[in-house]
């Protein structure tokens, strides 16, 4: 049996790891324009290199917490795809082993000319100067505002194949990301853990686990085992 989850911020909170909120438009004290689109990286490349690097030490800092284990111990009973709208690669220390990143993972650089192009960075800081192959400046591995979403045609086809959906700390703000539950068979079984559900009213076979991320996965264990 297939089971995809999609996660998202949620998940990674109850590790500490603040993220964007629209809310306020600001990232950990950063207006979000001045540090996470192509435009700020144009206009102030060390800036941007400064907040991430930032971010990048409190992510290698972090711990998975039971809900990402969880998700990792359900491969033993299921083969299991996880789509991350996340950057951090805490579902890869948890132990899953098919991870699809969205919207890019921190610890890995990418070639600012050939985004295709990406390098695992040691450490947490990324230096301006150090340079991809073709002689250009490393930049973050993130998908930034403004910036296309390349993975998000694979995320699809891995949604069209699911058997149960599972989703996991987001609100479906987001696109092109939150369009993909649009993509997962109608008949598929879809269980949504987060404190506040999304109206999903639209959709069939939604069963809601009002929960957070670890407790919600406790939650759903007991659920998949039962039925």
């Amino acid at each position: 049996m297939k089971l995809v989850v999609l996660t998202g911020a949620g998940i990674s909170t109850e590790s500490g790891l603040k993220t964007f909120r629209d809310a306020d438009g600001l990232w950990e004290g950063y207006n979000i324009y001045d540090v996470a689109t192509p435009e700020a990286w144009e206009r102030n490349p060390e800036l941007v290199q400064q907040f991430y690097n930032e971010r990048r030490m409190q992510v290698l800092a972090a711990q998975p917490n039971a809900a990402h284990f969880a998700l990792a111990a359900l491969e033993r009973n299921f083969d299991v795809e996880i789509i991350t709208q996340n950057i951090d690669d805490l579902h890869e220390r948890a132990g899953s082993t098919k991870v699809t990143h969205l919207h890019g993972i921190i610890t890995k650089s990418q070639s600012d000319l050939k985004p295709t192009y990406t390098y695992p960075i040691q450490g947490a800081e990324l230096k301006m100067g150090e340079r991809c192959e073709f002689g250009s400046q490393l930049r973050p591995h993130v998908v930034w505002f403004g910036e296309a979403v390349p993975m998000i045609e694979v995320a699809a086809k891995i949604c069209k194949q699911a058997d149960v959906f599972i989703l996991i700390g987001t609100s479906l703000a987001v696109y092109p990301a939150a369009g993909l539950i649009d993509f997962v068979p109608s008949i598929t079984r879809k269980y949504i853990i987060d404190p506040k559900t999304p109206d999903l009213k639209r959709y069939k076979n939604v069963v809601s686990i009002e929960k957070n991320a670890v407790e919600g996965m406790e939650v759903l264990q007991k659920l998949l085992t039962d039925g």
